[in-house]
């Protein structure tokens, strides 16, 4: 089976890539340090509203949201194409992909004139409001309480895991305001300034990276919200959090696959790199069959991509995309942890930069890598999550 596209998809490809070749921001504005994923540096906010402006932001959307009303199929060439350039159309991928469509969702027009489209022109940032302590994989469990008081909520607990909370100007926050209802109800969705007093923001430490902080504890006291930055109705949150992660997912198995052949191509260059000594890895036969069997999965987990996307396609539900997530991130973590063991004392070395230009990650060293793929496994659904919606919801497996 030869895999191609039709001429009009082509012709789309051809004017994003036109696009890209001539706006695309330097190389050296991009070495810009981004503190967090709700920090956007100047000239992040120039490029989020150049997109925006051309329709490029999101492609599937209309002109006025930053879009063309591009095809499904267009819009997934729209993200091919993105991944492999390495840039992100935006800092704030939590504001953009998660809770702007969100807001688009479910807020009044108010709220969108309000916070979406500043959003979508990287006027203002977000962090997400979901995990806590006692409630990470199952969100249910959140305690993180608003009480209603004279026409503004109060509200006082805990998240954790919240990135670039420290930045962020607005906060898309998960509450439970009726601690009487069933574990699935009783939760509302607020928008929190996090200017507010009250709010607590501890950043997070990183082991490979003591200097930085994405993660953060935000603790909440007394914080008064007004009533009007309710999203949907009262009690009603729970839907929201499915679509909230709905549209997190939604292009997953795009960067997922598209990232594993990046991955495979730092390999290669690791490989042929000579090592202390003259010795190669290319050189190691069980590293040469480690590597193949890489190359064989990622090209078979990027064609389930593709049957999983037919699918949705046509409006139908894609478990292969659960199977991706769970397959694709491990495969990742297994890698990284394969080429580091085969370098021995070298892949010790933090700063080896031996991959190709443009290589997402390619300024980490192998032990590096292997810390943070970690992170793949848990953001979106831990892989322990993705068993269990596999198991029960693809196999018809039972409930333990």
């Amino acid at each position: 089976m030869q895999l191609h596209y039709d001429q009009e998809t082509e012709a789309f490809r051809s004017d994003l890539r036109a696009f890209f070749e001539a706006n695309l921001p330097p190389p050296e504005e991009r070495a810009e340090g981004v503190r967090s994923s709700a920090h956007i540096p100047e000239w992040a906010r120039r490029w989020q509203r150049l997109l925006f402006d051309s329709g490029w932001l999101v492609p599937g959307w209309p002109p006025e949201l930053g879009g063309r009303n591009a095809t499904p199929v267009q819009q997934m060439v729209f993200f091919e194409e993105l991944v492999r350039l390495g840039v992100p159309r935006s800092c704030n991928p939590q504001g953009l992909s998660i809770i702007t469509p969100s807001i688009l969702d479910y807020g009044t027009d108010e709220q969108k004139g309000r916070y979406a489209l500043p959003t979508l022109r990287a006027e203002i940032s977000w962090c997400l409001g979901m995990s806590e302590p006692n409630a990470g994989s199952d969100l249910a469990g959140l305690r993180t309480r608003a009480e209603l008081h004279d026409g503004h909520f109060v509200v006082n607990g805990q998240k954790v895991w919240t990135s670039g909370a420290h930045d962020a100007d607005f906060c898309f926050c998960f509450v439970r305001t009726d601690p009487d209802a069933p574990k699935h109800a009783g939760i509302s969705v607020l928008v929190i300034d996090m200017k507010s007093p009250g709010i607590e923001v501890r950043p997070l430490a990183e082991l490979t990276d003591p200097g930085h902080a994405d993660f953060n504890e935000v603790f909440f006291t007394d914080v008064e919200v007004p009533g009007e930055n309710l999203v949907g109705q009262l009690h009603h949150g729970w839907a929201i959090a499915g679509g909230s992660l709905a549209h997190e997912r939604g292009m997953l198995w795009i960067s997922e696959s598209t990232g594993l052949e990046r991955i495979i191509e730092r390999v290669l260059a690791t490989a042929v790199t000579p090592l202390p000594g003259g010795r190669r890895l290319a050189d190691d036969a069980i590293l040469r069959d480690t590597v193949a069997r890489a190359y064989v999965q990622a090209q078979a987990l990027k064609l389930l991509g593709y049957r999983g996307f037919a699918k949705v396609a046509k409006g139908k539900s894609s478990p292969e995309h659960s199977v991706l997530k769970l397959l694709g991130s491990e495969l990742r973590r297994n890698l990284a942890l394969d080429v580091g063991e085969a370098l021995g004392p070298a892949g010790l070395d933090l700063d080896r930069n031996d991959a190709p230009a443009n290589t997402r990650g390619g300024d980490q060293g192998w032990l590096t890598h292997w810390l943070q793929s970690f992170s793949q496994t848990i953001a979106g659904g831990t892989s322990e999550i993705q068993r269990n919606i596999i198991a029960e919801r693809v196999l018809g497996l039972p409930r333990r």
